[in-house]
């Protein structure tokens, strides 16, 4: 597939057309608050775990199901729902993924055991899954050009604040509410936000586009949706994810022989898809990875959410357990990187279709330099000021994370198809929450380990786990320069390569 051959918008009739460019803005404002609600599910938790263990007097392996339980079932739905909204209707699907998001957060507020609990976050992370891969459909099918790249800077804007605000928000709750119940209104709070948004969804959202056929290239029908693949690359994404989830409360190293099966899995999956496109839509048209915007800009992706969504699982615990901050006091401690990254991300949103993979790079050469300067912060000062000597570090990272997550997903989407808007999301987010997973036991793991080897040496467990995470940003950084500078054919006038120059060409003319 060609930057060419990818249809650059969907088609607007005079009537519906014009009444959904007319509500783009405050159509993308619903989406966004629907990817804020999922994706805060994912942190603020963090902070709430010991109010839930003294609530509902949870074992730790209960705990461990509900931190990483709705990572779990979010990944594995992420691919089929984007694909699913293609075919059929992003708003139906959106609006089915926004009641059961409400619905299941209500249940797991109300929860009066672990099993409940663990339940009521698994159904949680299936409708954040749902809801997700939507958003990017809807931004791929609402916006054009430099319009697009600035939703996508608030997608971008939305991702990071909702990730780092999320200790800060779940602190003050549970400071509000008491140590006993404050947990429920982690979840509680989603209800409101979710009531609201129902009718502006259904308002706002533009529904299907009017097609004049049900078939695309070949005599392939759009309305398959590849079942087998489905349960293929379900099986096989949780087979993978399970080992990192799990990677604390499943000591034995058997668990990582499930790595190589799930290797086979996704193997046996891609063998599929190729097989079924000869005469039907696959669930994962396999030739999106051709353009290098897509393949490697999931693989920047995946290795950039590996180190950043770790950062703040280590510092939770380095600050509440190592230096005895509340929650409240180490939400405020994570601040200066939402800040950071807020600001920066609407501003790369503005400008990636003029500077493209470049600004990426930039942003992941200022996150690896703010987390050494955190890193060193710790050690000149381990003290309990220590929140205050990492916040000027953190605000830098988090001013180059806003250049890198918005961009880097613009430019990955940039030359797909509308109407595999979905699908490919849905990808980009499955290889985003494989990321944070790994990441997460990675680092964790490095973490844990000085911590139980030197006697509870929270600040040097925190500077190595630190040290780790701006490892895998490093290595991000080294798949954007080989996306700079490693491009087929003569070089670009601006020294970017031809398929970057390519990719600023095909964004700036939709």
């Amino acid at each position: 597939m060609s930057a060419s051959s990818a249809p650059s918008a969907p088609r607007e009739d005079s009537g519906r057309g014009g009444r959904e460019r007319d509500h783009r803005w405050p159509a993308l404002a619903v989406c966004l608050t629907a990817s804020f609600m999922t994706l805060l599910d994912v942190s603020i938790v963090n902070v709430a775990l010991p109010s839930i263990r003294s609530g509902l007097d949870a074992s730790q392996g209960g705990l461990q199901w509900v931190l990483s339980g709705y990572a779990l079932t979010f990944g594995l739905v992420l691919v089929p729902s984007g694909r699913i909204g293609d075919v059929r209707s992003r708003r139906a699907v959106f609006m089915v993924g926004l009641v059961v998001f409400t619905a299941t957060s209500a249940l797991a507020g109300a929860a009066q055991n672990e099993t409940w609990l663990v339940v009521a976050r698994l159904l949680q992370g299936m409708a954040g899954g749902i809801l997700v891969p939507q958003v990017s459909g809807f931004i791929q099918q609402m916006f054009r050009g430099a319009e697009r790249g600035r939703a996508f800077g608030m997608l971008g804007a939305t991702i990071g604040v909702s990730t780092a605000i999320g200790p800060l928000l779940g602190g003050l709750l549970i400071q509000a509410f008491g140590t006993q119940d404050g947990w429920r209104w982690v979840f509680y709070v989603n209800l409101p936000i979710g009531l609201a948004a129902l009718p502006l969804a259904h308002r706002l959202l533009p529904g299907p586009p009017e097609k004049d056929s049900d078939e695309e290239e070949g005599g392939r029908r759009r309305s398959d949706l590849d079942p087998f693949g489905v349960v293929l690359l379900g099986v096989g994404t949780v087979v993978l994810l399970l080992p990192f989830v799990q990677e604390q409360e499943w000591k034995s190293a058997l668990k990582w022989l499930l790595v190589p099966l799930a290797a086979l899995i996704l193997a046996a999956f891609v063998g599929w898809e190729r097989r079924y496109s000869r005469e039907h839509e696959p669930l994962v048209d396999l030739r999106l990875f051709r353009e290098r915007s897509f393949g490697l800009g999931t693989l920047l992706s995946l290795l950039y959410f590996a180190g950043f969504t770790a950062i703040f699982f280590i510092l939770t615990l380095y600050l509440q357990n190592g230096k005895g901050y509340s929650a409240l006091e180490a939400g405020l401690s994570i601040m200066p990187f939402a800040l950071g990254s807020g600001a920066a991300a609407a501003v790369g949103g503005r400008i990636v279709t003029r500077v493209g993979r470049p600004l990426v790079a930039a942003g992941l050469v200022m996150v690896v330099v703010g987390l050494l300067g955190a890193a060193l912060a710790v050690h000149l000062d381990s003290t309990s000021s220590v929140g205050w000597a990492t916040a000027a570090p953190l605000l830098f990272a988090g001013l180059g994370s806003g250049l890198v997550i918005a961009p880097n997903q613009t430019l990955t989407l940039s030359e797909v198809p509308v109407a595999r808007a979905g699908s490919a999301g849905g990808v980009l987010q499955t290889a985003q929450r494989i990321g944070s997973a790994a990441g997460i036991a990675a680092v964790g793991s490095v973490f844990f380990s000085r911590v139980d080897s030197r006697g509870a040496d929270w600040s040097g467990a925190f500077q190595l786990g630190l040290l780790t995470a701006t490892g895998l940003a490093a290595l991000a950084l080294v798949v954007a320069l080989v996306d700079i500078f490693g491009g087929s054919g003569d070089p670009a006038p601006d020294g970017r390569g031809r398929g970057a120059s390519r990719r600023r060409a095909d964004t700036s003319s939709r």
